[in-house]
């Protein structure tokens, strides 16, 4: 057996290195409160700077176009959607593109109110979804102008009372709204715009009981988003139609056995803070689109949609020469929708919303062809897409 050997004399014997303990980093020291509300304030100064520069540039606009008529001469839907679409390209979050939009589209209403607010007609009173639209349009800075009907807010754009209207065209659920359809049959105004509102309907009371519930006003078009969960409900509450859901939300306020279908605006508007359910309607996407009505066809802006009327001959395949010039120039058409012509009877106009802009050489060649295979072609509009 082998003898370990001895160290050399005056040399210590070696040792085997130690193992060195895993040492833990500092924890990271929490933010200070009083240090971050600092950084915010600061951000805030700067924000608020690059605000009022924009305003002033905003004016500086204004002033390079001249001495025009009315704030409406300065209203360029085609720029707002292009600016509103580079919010949303920019985004990398944490806000979502509907709050950033949101803040923009104040911004900009801000700053052309400078030269005069805009003035908005739209389906009253105060409270309804038309409203809703209006704000989530144009910004708080517009006047809006709250109308007894659809016919009185052509009437009222038409007339020069109001700048622009808004008017509900169609429902995701419920379909088409005809009143306002039937209104471009006549009518000369343009649509300039589109406006997509999420609706929620909430079943609103002044006690906040459903066990009191003996009626329900809501407007015809609310009755029929929530019918499955009035069957289910309230199977036994009368049912009584008028003119909007803030008028329902105005009658259901002043007794307990009452309660109204509609938004939560009209519940602010109208006092009835008690909501008995949120939401109720049965398609939790219900989706109102609305048309920004006015006097003329603003320029492309990159992404837009053109609305046409197309009155038929009386023939075989009328149809079919109504839709193949879009098809062979390429076009998309995203609605087409029928309507009795109220020219004669059993004729009937096409409604039909197609993507692009009235000004683009392929959508110009279509519609030249169109004019040769139909009665009449009425251009209702190009407007911009809308923006979330």
């Amino acid at each position: 057996m082998a003898t370990p050997k001895k160290p050399a004399a005056g040399k210590p014997a070696r040792k085997k290195p130690a193992t060195p303990k895993a040492s833990k980093a500092p924890a990271a020291a929490a933010p200070v409160l009083a240090d971050v509300r600092a950084q915010i304030d600061g951000i805030d100064r700067q924000i608020q700077a690059l605000i009022a520069e924009r305003a002033g540039f905003a004016l500086q606009v204004g002033k390079a176009k001249g001495k025009l008529a009315a704030a409406v001469d300065y209203y360029r839907p085609e720029r707002e959607a292009q600016v509103l679409r580079m919010v949303v390209d920019r985004n990398e979050g944490p806000l979502s593109d509907e709050v950033l939009v949101h803040v923009f589209r104040e911004i900009m209403s801000a700053c052309l109110a400078q030269q005069e607010p805009l003035k908005i007609g739209y389906l009253g009173p105060e409270g309804t979804f038309s409203q809703q639209a209006v704000l989530k349009h144009f910004g708080r800075s517009a006047h809006g102008l709250p109308l007894g009907s659809i016919e009185e807010v052509f009437q009222e754009v038409e007339a020069g009372n109001a700048d622009f209207g808004v008017v509900p065209v169609e429902n995701s659920g419920q379909g088409t709204i005809q009143v306002t359809l039937d209104m471009f049959l006549t009518s000369q105004l343009k649509i300039c715009g589109e406006v997509e509102l999420m609706v929620h309907q909430y079943l609103l009371s002044r006690s906040g009981r459903i066990e009191d519930i003996e009626r329900i006003y809501a407007h015809p078009q609310a009755f029929a988003q929530t019918a499955g969960w009035l069957r289910t409900n309230l199977p036994k509450a009368e049912k009584v139609p008028v003119s909007s859901n803030a008028e329902g939300a105005r009658r259901a306020r002043s007794a307990d056995d009452a309660a109204a279908i509609a938004g939560e605006s009209a519940a602010h508007v109208y006092g009835l803070k008690k909501v008995i359910m949120r939401p109720i309607q049965d398609d939790k996407d219900n989706t109102t689109r609305f048309l920004v009505i006015g006097r003329q066809i603003f320029p492309p802006s990159g992404h837009d949609r053109t609305s046409v009327l197309v009155f038929i001959h009386d023939k075989p395949g009328a149809l079919f020469d109504v839709l193949s010039p879009f098809a062979r120039h390429g076009i998309s058409m995203n609605r087409i929708e029928s309507r009795p012509s109220h020219q004669a009877k059993w004729e009937y106009a096409f409604f039909i919303d197609l993507a692009g802009h009235v000004e683009d050489q392929a959508m110009k060649q279509a519609l030249a062809e169109l004019e040769k295979h139909v009665a009449q072609v009425k251009v209702l509009g190009s407007y911009p897409v809308a923006v979330p």
